[in-house]
């Protein structure tokens, strides 16, 4: 049990009605997870409204609400407490609940369109390399030390935040490497959370469907950094043109990294082939088994982070160099018949140029390079003709096909992503709307030595259509497919 008025430091009370002595079991700001004794957090979603949901929540046992708004009604047993902005409250008040938890440990965030996964996960393996406790929160899973939790969204909301951090306290670990998305900045998902260190890796054309306008995306970002203490740092990508954006006015200590701009860590690319990088990090040679000029600004920020924790050099660069490739970005392998496969994640047009433009800096010049590529169904649409220009301009064979459609008809976001293409980028184009018919014809068209591409689903392990995640993943598809083939 935990006192309400411990509870609620920081929180920005406005005015209590009621008694703040006396105990909470629970928090919660779904009305329907609400137990005996809770605290019921009223928040505005982007579809749902809380604060509509009070009196629910006090059927099913809560004894203190946090709202915007006092209700019309107001009971005598119940405890109601009023805050400008219950949505930042509730990080604070989940922080309060679980012990603080961020105090306890470094918390690590990293935030960026592109990169943000490879980042964080590429810094909890090093850490465990280095013999450390850490935890990891992911868009592809969540652990705590050893263990493996099931990841639902890019950042959790703050409850599911604050227990994770919590156990990891718990059960020894030091150090959390955590994903910090745009959504979650702006919903304040975040709130209440002590950053020992902020990193930025890129931004580029996205979630314009929720944020409206890069302006407003970029802003997200920033907010972040705008929130840093000044005991924290701020490491931005100094070859980003945003860089130096992020870090306006920040209090947080500001470092950089970068390949090409002055910088406090640089790093020069030696070599790049499909066998891994060889770089040059701060006058140290260095060999990793990831590919790609991208994964040289992932390696880089991972290795500028470490440093700025005060991890010891040389062992940080030799931890770096047994490093493998993370699920589902530019994960890739060799069929029996000589093709070479890649999946990504690649779902910006940003990032699948990037993909793009590190198979041609590797290609000999000779082999086909076939891309399977779609779009996500209710979600930015500009970025759709965008994608397929992209793919088309840098592949010599574009299969466009379905994403996670979810509401909408994949052969309608096809469409949308062959608008404007001119006759010479149309004729590259097929399009097969089943993704799993489009990746066997990729494979069957490749000749030994080509190379498939498959981007946009990554890790995922379904695809998402009218509300139902069907089994599907881009690795498996790959390997049947070429078994087949091999039949």
């Amino acid at each position: 049990m935990k006192l309400l008025s411990d509870i609620l430091y920081k929180s920005g009370i406005e005015e209590v009605i009621g008694d703040i002595s006396r105990s909470i079991d629970s928090i919660c700001f779904d009305s329907r997870k609400v137990t005996s004794n809770s605290l019921f957090i009223a928040t505005r979603g982007t579809h749902v409204d809380g604060h509509e949901f009070i009196n629910s929540a006090i059927d099913n046992g809560a004894v203190t609400v946090i709202c915007e708004k006092f209700p019309s009604q107001i009971s005598s047993q119940i405890t109601y407490v009023k805050v400008k902005d219950s949505s930042y409250a509730l990080g604070v008040v989940a922080s309060n609940f679980y012990g603080n938890p961020s105090d306890k440990l470094k918390l690590i965030g990293v935030t960026g369109t592109n990169g943000k996964t490879t980042v964080v996960t590429l810094l909890y393996l090093l850490y465990s390399q280095l013999g450390k406790k850490a935890g990891l929160l992911s868009t592809v899973r969540n652990k705590i030390i050893s263990e493996t939790i099931p990841s639902t969204h890019t950042t959790p909301d703050a409850i599911a935040i604050n227990q994770l951090l919590a156990q990891m306290v718990e059960k020894g670990c030091t150090h959390c490497f955590m994903e910090v998305s745009s959504h979650s900045i702006q919903q304040n998902r975040i709130s209440g959370l002590d950053f020992d260190l902020a990193l930025f890796t890129n931004l580029t054309h996205d979630h314009l469907d929720y944020h409206k306008t890069f302006e407003a995306y970029i802003n997200a970002k920033k907010q972040f950094f705008d929130g840093l203490s000044s005991g924290s740092i701020a490491l931005t990508n100094a070859d980003e043109r945003h860089g130096n954006t992020m870090v306006l006015n920040t209090k947080a200590v500001v470092k950089k990294y970068g390949l090409k701009a002055m910088a406090d860590y640089k790093c020069r690319l030696v070599e790049n082939s499909f066998e891994g990088l060889q770089l040059n990090i701060d006058g140290q040679d260095v060999w990793t088994r990831l590919v790609g000029s991208f994964n040289a600004y992932n390696l880089l920020a991972v290795y500028s982070a470490a440093l700025e924790l005060d991890e010891d050099k040389i062992a940080v660069l030799t931890a770096l160099s047994s490093l493998s490739a993370v699920e589902g970005r530019f994960q890739h392998f060799r069929s029996s018949n000589g093709v070479i496969a890649i999946v990504d994640y690649a779902h910006t047009p940003d990032a699948l140029k990037k993909v793009l433009n590190t198979i041609k800096d590797i290609r000999s010049g000779n082999e086909q390079l076939i891309t399977v590529v779609g779009c996500g169904g209710d979600r930015d649409r500009e970025k759709r003709p965008l994608m397929a220009r992209i793919a088309a301009n840098l592949s010599d064979r574009v299969f466009a096909t379905s994403d996670n459609p979810r509401s909408e008809n994949p052969e309608t976001i096809i469409k949308e992503m062959k608008t404007g293409l001119d006759p010479v980028e149309l004729a590259k184009i097929l399009s097969i709307s089943d993704r799993a018919e489009a990746i066997k014809t990729a494979c069957t068209l490749a000749q030994p030595g080509d190379i498939v591409l498959v981007a946009g689903k990554g890790h995922e392990k379904y695809q998402e259509i009218n509300g139902v995640k069907h089994p599907f993943d881009d690795v498996e598809m790959l390997e049947n497919s070429f078994k087949i083939l091999k039949k």
